[in-house]
């Protein structure tokens, strides 16, 4: 009878410790988290499948809760002119889904930093730090060593696979950054973030851990000879790799002096000589030239701070590319590789436009991300490929009142029977989309930049907002709680799955086993475990 998935990673961990071949350390492997949600996986129904992924494409919806996948599937569906409620987002036809509770160890609503970091490595930890362990103290650099965490990307690059980030925040953000960092606070994301102390205690930024990931890979397991570094990197952030010089600007720099980092290195260039055969790029024109055939490494930085919401790109100044656009080119330059690949894919500024109290822009970025899922799977063999769909976190984003089938999801609420729009108690007409919390109302018209809000005065109370096109871009909702910023929810997630390994996406399931689905689906921790191993050539 064959050993169980359990009995396997005790077995592995002991013997792993006296030959010194190990991959996930043992602190991972014996966290309760981590084990526990092993004994997860051995109850769902076709844990023992035979057939394994050879890639794995993981989708991340940030801040995209049940209620955005909901309001942005009407929301597409009534831009195609039907009633709206009928309509599918791609991602919605998986066979398989399930939910995700999201808190994280320290903390009932969470952050991005902690809910990556237990779907990127198995382990829950506390909001704030990225691929570490709970017990790191947030802002403590002395805390991090031996408390660092394995992630998949980096089990898939121990493997020999190829691996890919694409971004529309900052690929120094909280999310992309739990696939390759180890950080004790995510606000780290260059030099002069960092304290005086945690620099002279050796701690690292997270952008120069982007570009030293090779090496520092390499440094943990010196026994892989198949490393090669991240072969695909695409987002915003360019202000954390470059020098605090005016004379480093980039040609769409929107501040008098683009870089932040106090050190006087220039990491873009510092990649550049890392990997002389390497692209970099930083606008559509960059990107439209790129030759997947003959592109080994793609740095792609496309904005100083964040890559522009999709219905504002129009306004960049140098061009940027959508979402659907960065992955494809991901997966056609990850593809080369006959062993497979690991690509994650973030539409992170969902997360942003909730923020900002902006439903238009969170709803077109779902519906984005849904156009990108379904170029992923219409480019790709469901034989050899695992596709998962997820979020983070969601965001106190509610529908509410009765509004009548087919009425503008953006729109004042009309109710059954009605023609004109219902009034509240107080005699105002009102949304069905609203906020529990956040800087409230605001009405930009036609403006697309959500971030604009961040400029006005926090709206407090009810408005009237009769004459007010709601189903403008730049409309920004009413919010209950006046805040500085709307704020994340404690409520599950989804998790949608199709391809090898899919099935075992079922019922309510806590965070951190997303890891263990994907691990289990390619095997990736065994094929990176005999890669360590095997004789160096």
């Amino acid at each position: 009878m064959a050993k169980s998935w359990l009995m396997f990673v005790i077995l592995l961990s002991t013997t792993t410790v006296v030959s010194a071949q190990q991959v996930v350390p043992q602190h991972q492997i014996l966290n309760p988290w981590y084990s526990n949600a092993i004994s997860k996986m051995e109850s769902k129904p076709h844990f023992q499948t035979q057939k394994k992924a050879k890639n794995i494409i993981l989708f991340v919806g940030d801040g995209m809760g049940i209620g955005t996948v909901t309001a942005a599937r009407i929301f597409e569906g009534q831009n195609k002119g039907f009633d709206g409620e009928e309509n599918v987002l791609s991602f919605e036809e998986f066979p398989f889904s399930g939910l995700s509770k999201t808190y994280t160890v320290d903390a009932q609503t969470p952050d991005s930093a902690g809910t990556m970091t237990a779907i990127m490595t198995g382990v829950k930890t506390d909001s704030g730090v990225v691929g570490v362990d709970q017990d790191v103290v947030r802002g403590d650099c002395r805390t991090v060593a031996a408390n660092e965490l394995v992630t998949a990307l980096e089990l898939a690059e121990i493997a020999g696979k190829s691996t890919g980030i694409v971004t529309t925040t900052r690929i120094t953000h909280a999310t992309p950054a739990a696939t390759y960092a180890k950080s004790a606070d995510r606000d780290w994301e260059d030099i002069s973030d960092m304290p005086k102390d945690a620099i002279e205690a050796g701690c690292e930024d997270i952008a120069l851990q982007l570009i030293d990931f090779e090496k520092n890979l390499k440094q943990r397991f010196p026994n892989a000879n198949n490393i090669n570094g991240i072969e695909v990197v695409m987002g915003g952030g360019r202000r954390h790799f470059l020098p605090n010089d005016e004379r480093f600007n980039s040609a769409d720099a929107i501040s008098k002096i683009e870089g932040d980092r106090t050190d006087g290195r220039n990491l873009i260039k510092q990649w550049q000589q890392r990997y002389p055969s390497g692209l970099y790029v930083e606008d559509i024109e960059g990107f439209n030239a790129i030759n997947p055939a003959q592109t080994t490494h793609l740095f792609a930085l496309f904005n100083e701070s964040h890559m522009r919401y999709e219905a504002d790109r129009k306004n960049d100044i140098a061009g940027e590319p959508s979402l659907t656009e960065m992955t494809k080119k991901a997966l056609e330059i990850l593809s080369r590789n006959p062993n497979g690949y690991f690509l994650m894919v973030e539409a992170g500024r969902i997360d942003h436009a909730h923020h900002a109290g902006n439903a238009f822009n969170a709803l077109n970025e779902t519906v984005e991300l849904s156009n990108a899922v379904t170029m992923a799977v219409e480019n790709t063999d469901p034989d050899q490929t695992l596709i998962l769909v997820t979020a983070d976190h969601s965001h106190v984003f509610t529908l509410a009142g009765y509004p009548k089938r087919g009425n503008p999801i953006l729109g004042k609420v009309v109710n059954v029977g009605e023609a004109q729009p219902a009034e509240a108690e107080d005699g105002l007409p009102y949304t069905t989309i609203g906020y529990m919390n956040g800087r409230g109302f605001h009405d930009f018209q036609d403006q697309t930049d959500a971030d604009l809000v961040y400029q006005a005065d926090i709206a407090e109370g009810r408005t009237d907002i009769s004459n007010s096109d709601t189903l403008n871009s730049g409309y920004h909702q009413e919010a209950l709680v006046p805040l500085e910023s709307e704020t994340h929810s404690a409520e599950d997630v989804a998790i949608y799955g199709l391809g090898v390994g899919a099935e075992t996406v079922l019922g309510v399931n806590e965070q951190n086993v997303i890891f263990h689905i994907m691990n289990q689906a390619a095997n990736l921790e065994q094929h990176a475990l005999q890669k360590l191993t095997l004789p160096k050539n």
